[in-house]
């Protein structure tokens, strides 16, 4: 243990001298009020300490203990339907300790020490196992099986195995190692968070991570795997989309981490989480969820370690085979803290004020996501999607934040405050955005779905481009001078955006949409395009075309429940061709 004095305190940044034994990233313990902090740079013998606790007070002279352990995060049961802060301290816990407002130096452990959880072994005496093998599991709730695995680097042959209640510390398994020596596992590792956990082998991700909502889904989809950004002004609704992804998104497990965020919005989801019935399960949502909860007005340095516990869970899920999506919201605010550390710092800004290492150390996150087959020897395979919001300064994506992410991400889903104002939700516009995975989703989609999906999608982009072009004649010379062709495509396209694209999240049917019902919504805009555009040709005029009665019918077919989908639309296309067929035989009688 290296101990050393303070020699200067400027905000969160603590210089200490007489730590020439300690490590870049030690945790250390900052003076007799043990605040912790984390070692960030080294000079000789002076270290330069993250404080991640409020450090008005303090003062040179005051003691500095190094740890001589990384920044590190503790994994096992009881992570699951917990709200934690940026360095994984449990909120509930502090606030039985310290009431309202959490005191400085409050030690509490991340994971509940005095709870016993009932191991169920999945191997026997005598097995060999190595690094990732599942030796057991625990029901940690309804809904999320906690599998125990052995430690990454530890192979040999299990000498002792327990079955029974025990706390996330005691002994559960001991593994006689390849030198013969007995290594004990407990249900609960550490992992250091700035390392990424290991896997055997990352493999291309190729399933689409069903979300429920269709401007994602069928237009710019992403894989289990995959990463995506959500950048938007204030008030174009990124906290509400990465809300929605959470509560629907087809994941086994979902971390939400709240970086810098407004402390009513957390406190919405610190409330809205726990009521929220789990499609997938019926239970409620949290029994799959972990909260990261860090607010605007906690310290700035454990805005910068939040992101890194959060991924760090997440992996740990990752690794036991599962589907896991990662909210960060918001990445920006991330960078700030960055940025903020850099100055007091004193280095050498980069574009913006931002350090010169922003693209790197964004792409290290990010990086961490993907499709993994699992250390072990049963062939897992687990997915990590990484999903952050960005917050650019005046919506203006060419700052240095929003441009780095661009070029890490292979989704872009572009906010618009226009839309957002126009109450338009989700407000992603659909000509600025992009998915960079939509070929293999193409062919998954048409595989798993309706062989005709990708086709109907294409057929859907291109209108919705036309309208566009459209637009801007008619804003020169005026809808009438458009051909009746013209015409249709404005009203089909704005039948997209209005009834297919937009989305009521409060509306208990129409916040999630299956895939099925999703292809067969934009089928029926189409069936009405195509069978329209065979009445033009047979001389019927365009407004007797838009004033068919079945239109208002297609408009509300986004309410109709899943289990009346496929009734409810067979009868809405018939109503479209009896009803063309009308009026295309009315008008050969009045010639």
């Amino acid at each position: 243990m290296n101990t050393g004095t303070i020699v200067k305190v400027s905000g969160p940044l603590v210089i200490a001298e007489g730590m020439r034994d300690a490590n870049m990233f030690d945790v250390v313990r900052v003076s007799d009020k043990h605040l912790i902090g984390e070692i960030i740079e080294m000079h000789g013998d002076r270290a330069s300490i993250q404080v991640y606790e409020e450090t008005s007070g303090l003062g040179p002279g005051e003691e500095v203990v190094s740890t001589g352990r990384p920044m590190s995060v503790e994994l096992g049961p009881g992570l699951i339907s917990t709200i934690y802060d940026g360095i994984q301290r449990p909120l509930e816990q502090l606030y039985a300790k310290s009431g309202d407002n959490i005191q400085r130096g409050v030690e509490v452990p991340s994971l509940d020490r005095e709870k016993k959880w009932l191991f169920e072994p999945r191997v026997k005496v005598g097995d060999t196992v190595k690094g990732g093998d599942i030796i057991g599991v625990v029901q940690e709730t309804p809904v999320v099986e906690c599998r125990i695995m052995v430690p990454p680097k530890l192979n040999g042959t299990v000498k002792v195995i327990k079955a029974g209640e025990f706390t996330v510390e005691e002994e559960i398994c001991v593994v006689t190692n390849e030198k013969g020596v007995d290594v004990t596992i407990p249900m609960m590792q550490k992992w250091p968070v700035r390392k990424e956990r290991p896997y055997q082998a990352k493999v291309s991700p190729d399933s689409l991570l069903i979300t429920g909502q269709r401007v994602i889904d069928t237009f710019f989809p992403i894989t289990k795997g995959g990463v995506a950004a959500i950048p938007g002004p204030f008030g174009s609704g990124k906290t509400v989309t990465q809300h929605q992804l959470a509560k629907w998104a087809d994941a086994d497990i979902v971390v939400y981490i709240g970086c810098g965020e407004r402390g009513n919005e957390m406190t919405d989801v610190l409330l809205e989480f726990p009521e929220l019935k789990d499609p997938r399960t019926g239970e409620s949502l949290m029994q799959r969820t972990v909260l990261i909860a860090n607010t605007s007005d906690m310290p700035v340095a454990a805005r910068e370690a939040s992101i890194y516990t959060g991924i760090t869970i997440a992996e740990y899920f990752r690794d036991m085979g599962y589907s896991v999506a990662l909210m960060a919201d918001s990445t920006s605010r991330w960078a700030e803290a960055l940025r903020e550390m850099s100055g007091r710092l004193e280095e050498m800004p980069g574009e913006e004020g931002y350090p010169a290492y922003l693209g790197s150390r964004l792409a290290q996150f990010y990086e961490r996501a993907g499709r993994v087959e699992c250390l072990g020897s049963d062939d897992r395979v687990g997915t990590l999607t990484a999903i952050g919001a960005v917050s650019p300064p005046g919506g203006d994506t060419s700052e240095p934040v929003s441009q780095a992410t661009l070029r890490i991400v292979k989704v872009f889903w572009g906010l618009d405050a226009s839309l957002a104002y126009k109450r338009h939700f989700p407000a992603i516009n659909w000509l600025t955005s992009y998915s960079l995975y939509q070929d293999k989703i193409d062919r998954w989609a048409d595989a798993n779905v309706d062989e005709a999906f990708s086709e109907q999608r294409a057929t859907a982009m291109r209108l919705l481009q036309t309208e566009a072009e459209l637009q801007e004649i008619v804003q020169l010379v005026g809808v009438d001078s458009l051909s009746p062709g013209d015409r249709l495509i404005l009203e089909v396209s704005r039948s997209i955006r209005e009834d297919f694209l937009h989305q009521n999240s409060f509306h208990e049917v129409d916040t999630y949409t299956s895939l099925h019902k999703q292809f067969r919504m934009l089928g029926l805009i189409l069936e009405y395009y195509e069978a329209a555009g065979e009445a033009i040709k047979a001389g019927v005029s365009i407004n007797k075309l838009t004033k068919m009665p079945v239109i208002e019918r297609i408009g509300r077919a986004k309410y109709t429940e899943e289990k009346d989908v496929d009734a409810v639309f067979d009868e809405i296309s018939a109503a479209i061709h009896a009803e063309v067929k009308d009026l295309i035989a009315r008008e050969a009688e009045e010639e």
